[in-house]
């Protein structure tokens, strides 16, 4: 299907490849895109929360051990560094307590979290209980770009990339997420695009989701809000 090619030739893969993370090539990838995730995962602009992910990047923090180091205090003023001042106070508490429950409870390793999980559900759940507040939809963009990377990676389809596909004319209206998940893997494998896999794919159609958003009507669209 020609659509899925034009789809991801105008609006690329991965959000972690555009910041420069290659999550299969290894744990400090995963790890940093967990980082990335957790910033994107707040009602703020992607483009603050890729800068605020490139000021802890850029200092190489992003491990439990290298954040936890930093303190409250610290945290916050990297984050507002970056842009982040909206939601400083929250997410440096909430960097803190995931980066504590992930060394405590699986020796600060996201590996291990993967290994001991039961199936995706169980990851998904293990994931949301590092922290309050690692709601569904950072859980979402964290494990849908680690699909085909991590066996138990298997979330359904966020409601931003289920609206694309709609209006991409992909699915039908009114379908389960689990069941979307199914009918676009069924599009993909019918003509994947070269150079690509679906993780690339299901970004591609959470950025039309974005887009789309973007164009109704300021009244209908709710908060200006990045949620991937």
């Amino acid at each position: 299907m020609k659509i899925l090619a034009d789809l991801l030739a105008r609006q690329q893969g991965r959000f972690a490849a555009e910041l420069g993370i290659d999550v299969r090539a290894g744990a400090a990838a995963r790890q940093q895109w967990l980082l990335a995730a957790i910033l994107y995962g707040a009602r703020i602009s992607g483009e603050l929360a890729a800068r605020t992910y490139r000021v802890f990047a850029a200092r190489g923090l992003y491990t439990p051990a290298a954040i936890l180091a930093q303190g409250w205090d610290r945290l916050v003023a990297l984050l507002d560094e970056g842009g982040y001042a909206r939601y400083d106070f929250k997410t440096a508490t909430k960097l803190l307590k995931v980066m504590e429950s992930l060394q405590e409870q699986y020796g600060g390793s996201l590996e291990r979290l993967h290994q001991e999980a039961a199936d995706a559900d169980d990851l998904e759940r293990r994931l949301r209980s590092l922290a309050p507040g690692l709601g569904p939809t950072t859980a979402n963009i964290f494990l849908r770009e680690l699909r085909g990377v991590w066996a138990k990676a298997d979330p359904p389809l966020s409601p931003l990339a289920q609206a694309a596909a709609e209006e991409l004319g992909l699915l039908p209206p009114g379908l389960a997420p689990r069941e979307a998940l199914a009918t676009v893997k069924q599009h993909w494998e019918a003509q994947p695009a070269p150079g690509f896999d679906f993780a690339d794919l299901e970004a591609a159609l959470v950025r039309q989701g974005l887009d789309r958003r973007r164009r109704r009507p300021a009244s209908r669209a709710g908060p200006a809000a990045a949620k991937l």
